[in-house]
């Protein structure tokens, strides 16, 4: 049989339409692995970006795409007061919130969404939030919710944000996932019905594809936004996220044309992608980390003699070589060489398993002293392949008479875990979220974000007033200098070991025309279209 006959079928069958009613406009992503929720808020990875906020949902700013250069979103623009204090955004006419199943809005966009949406983040005692408590990361991890003073209407589409401090990055700040606007009147239509939490489960926004439905661990289907305020970014008719954990299983539905992108390839993958006639590469430098994230708060990482023989204990070119292989550069600091005040001056402490065993002893940690040692199942751009990193890490610390006992978790419950500060050491990485130094520094290490991101649940005072410093600053050289003093804190301190910066591969039929990478390690498909 003809291998491409059944291809209609195959898009009926995960359309539940008639075999060729779309088949020409239907893109299917093969995706890592299931979101935790569709509410963009609530959470700090991509995957869950990718489903919610780069499909259903738009923010106030955004981000050209492909680049970290802020743009007008649903904001058309703003205005800043001379003291930093006060930004007024003018609010977009004209934008349909999403017709669904379970919403039909009345209205259009305008100020009163903006309120719910900053007020719910802002106020425990939000009906709606007392309904639905809902934690947002991201948002207390920056220190939003202390930043921003009080959100106003001045009309329907005027909104004022009124702050305590200045922040050097705040227009880049909306432009993020997690400060997706939701419609007021679904919240208000939920809270009445009793359903809040569904706020999670379906979604209504303003953007470019409509949520029709979520089969979990299976596949999420979406459909055209045709009243889409941009509709030059509308180009496919549907769109299917393929959740496919396995790497090879979805390189080879990639082959088979049973889904057009597919995400998260392994280096070993990537040529093999290459020689294939009906397949194309992109690639570009990663705005990427990956790293291990030491729990401070757990004996004897409490130690820094023993997070320093750990460190040093870890061949990193080696894990290089076999895990990131073509794809990956040493990493030596917290920040990519991308971000602009990066430190290149900042270095590793030699590999030195003999050190390390000394350190050990002078700490008095006993031979044979147990670490639970987690890792990611899922590919990343930043990790392609974590078990493999754990595997070898757990060799080099056996070597200095550590026993490294390897956790996995599914992606989901992994971070909820980590946040909760259940491991002792996790591998994580980071990509870049807006182009500012803060959303490294401040984010993943700031005293503000232990119970987020943090995941080495350390806060270190001096450290701390440097970022803080660098944040209320509008001058660059400054924040440039502050944040490198803030480096080498972080260095000298030891709560992570940087291991790789990877380059980002993006795998893709050749019939997909228009598809940007994006710096910030999201999946986007607006503006994306298929050739005929």
């Amino acid at each position: 049989m003809d291998r491409f006959a059944f291809k209609p079928l195959l898009l009926a069958a995960l359309l539940g339409t008639a075999p060729l009613a779309h088949a020409a406009s239907t893109l299917v992503y093969c995706s890592e692995a299931s979101p935790a929720g569709f509410d963009p808020s609530q959470y700090t990875s991509g995957t869950d970006f990718d489903a919610s906020a780069e499909t259903v949902f738009n923010r106030l700013t955004q981000f050209k795409r492909g680049g970290t250069e802020v743009e007008p979103g649903l904001a058309t623009s703003w205005d800043i007061s001379p003291d930093g204090l006060t930004y007024t955004f003018h609010l977009r006419q004209g934008v349909k919130f999403h017709t669904t199943e379970y919403f039909t809005p009345s209205r259009e966009f305008n100020a009163d969404d903006v309120l719910f949406t900053f007020q719910r983040l802002l106020d425990k005692d939000m009906p709606f939030r007392k309904a639905y408590p809902a934690e947002s990361p991201y948002f207390t991890d920056m220190g939003l919710d202390t930043t921003i003073k009080s959100v106003n209407k001045t009309d329907p589409q005027t909104v004022v944000f009124s702050l305590n401090n200045v922040d050097a990055a705040f227009v880049q700040n909306l432009a993020m996932s997690f400060a997706s606007i939701q419609s007021a009147e679904y919240a208000a239509q939920l809270l009445k019905d009793g359903k809040a939490a569904d706020l999670n489960q379906l979604p209504v926004g303003t953007g470019p594809f409509v949520f029709k439905r979520y089969q979990k661990d299976a596949q999420i289907r979406y459909v055209a936004n045709k009243d889409y305020w941009k509709p030059d970014d509308v180009k496919i008719d549907n769109l299917i996220f393929a959740i496919t954990p396995d790497a090879a299983v979805r390189l080879q539905k990639l082959k088979r044309n049973e889904c057009q992108v597919s995400g998260y390839p392994r280096p070993e993958d990537i040529e093999v992608a290459r020689q294939d006639p009906n397949l194309k590469v992109q690639s570009q430098a990663g705005f990427n980390l990956g790293f291990l994230a030491y729990n401070v708060t757990h004996k004897p990482l409490d130690q820094l003699k023993v997070r320093q023989a750990l460190d040093m204990a870890i061949d990193k070119p080696a894990i290089i070589k076999a895990v990131y292989q073509s794809a990956g550069q040493l990493a030596q600091n917290a920040l990519p060489p991308g971000q602009w005040s990066f430190d290149p001056n900042i270095k590793d402490a030699p590999y030195n398993p003999d050190k390390a065993r000394q350190l050990l002893k002078e700490a008095g940690v006993k031979e044979g002293t147990e670490l639970n040692l987690w890792a990611m199942t899922v590919q990343r751009a930043s990790n392609p392949n974590a078990r493999m990193s754990a595997q070898m890490i757990q060799n080099d610390w056996a070597k200095v008479g550590i026993k490294a006992n390897i956790v996995s978790y599914e992606w989901g419950e992994y971070i909820k875990r980590a946040k909760a500060g259940e491991h002792d050491v996790m591998i994580y990485g980071w990509t870049g979220d807006n182009g500012d130094p803060d959303n490294w520094l401040g984010v993943l290490y700031s005293c503000a974000a232990v119970k987020g991101s943090n995941y080495a649940k350390w806060c270190d005072p001096a450290y701390d007033k440097l970022i803080q410093q660098a944040k209320l600053s509008s001058n660059r050289d400054e924040r440039v200098k502050l944040y490198q003093q803030a480096q080498k804190i972080l260095k000298e301190q030891v709560p992570i070991t940087p291991i790789a910066n990877s380059t980002v591969f993006q795998p893709m039929r050749k019939e997909v025309q228009d598809f940007k990478i994006s710096p910030f390690g999201l999946t986007p498909f607006y503006g994306v279209s298929l050739s005929k």
